[in-house]
């Protein structure tokens, strides 16, 4: 029998990466949707992951938290999905997806949050500068159709939310090729489909509060 597979999320989240995940995958799951500030941080979600966040899933004994990891795990749990890397397209996989989960993280949400890295200090920060993260995401999503090459990897479920998301919420320049990189990267029946599954929740969270 297989190993039960829980999603912990809430649809106003980062979850909804994982939740495209899941659905890239086709692996059955069941799902748990939970409070930011209720169930969330009560001690049996804590128990999961002490940060008390979302998104996280356990699949039979494994708890796995961190978007990121969350889709390079789903990738090797389910290598019929296709999702995981060729030996070609690891080196750019791997790459690209550490260089979402940091650089381009830390330096976006510095820029949302009014924090600006002084020139002469730009070489203690990871990321440098914001220019110089744009500018190298920008050389990534154009160098081949897809992230790790030409062909839809996990990597792009990690990439793509974040491109899409920076491009909704203005925290990425509108540059040509990052929209027509996300253009490439949703238009997937999974993408749609997981949507769809978060907007409902989202509707219905707002309906109970």
């Amino acid at each position: 029998m297989a190993d039960e597979l829980i999603f912990y999320t809430n649809p106003m989240s980062r979850g909804r990466i994982a939740r495209w995940m899941l659905e890239e995958t086709g692996a059955p799951y069941t799902t748990e949707i939970l409070g930011f500030e209720s169930s969330m941080k009560a001690p049996d979600y804590l128990a999961v992951n002490p940060m008390g966040k979302v998104p996280a899933i356990r699949h039979g004994k494994t708890v796995v938290t961190e978007c990121a990891a969350i889709c390079a795990y789903l990738a090797e749990a389910f290598p019929e999905s296709g999702l995981a890397p060729t030996a070609e397209e690891r080196g750019s996989y791997y790459r690209w997806m550490f260089f979402a989960a940091g650089p381009l993280e830390a330096a976006t949400t510095n820029r949302a949050l009014g924090f600006h890295t002084p020139a002469d200090k730009s070489r203690m920060a990871g990321y440098g500068s914001y220019a110089d993260v744009m500018d190298t995401l920008e050389k990534a999503v154009s160098a081949s159709p897809y992230i790790a090459g030409n062909r839809f990897t996990a990597a792009d479920v990690y990439v793509g939310s974040h491109v899409g998301w920076g491009l909704g919420f203005g925290t990425f320049e509108k540059r040509q090729a990052f929209v027509d990189y996300v253009g490439r990267v949703t238009d997937r029946a999974a993408y749609k489909k997981a949507n769809m599954i978060d907007d409902e929740a989202t509707k219905a969270l707002q309906k109970s509060a």
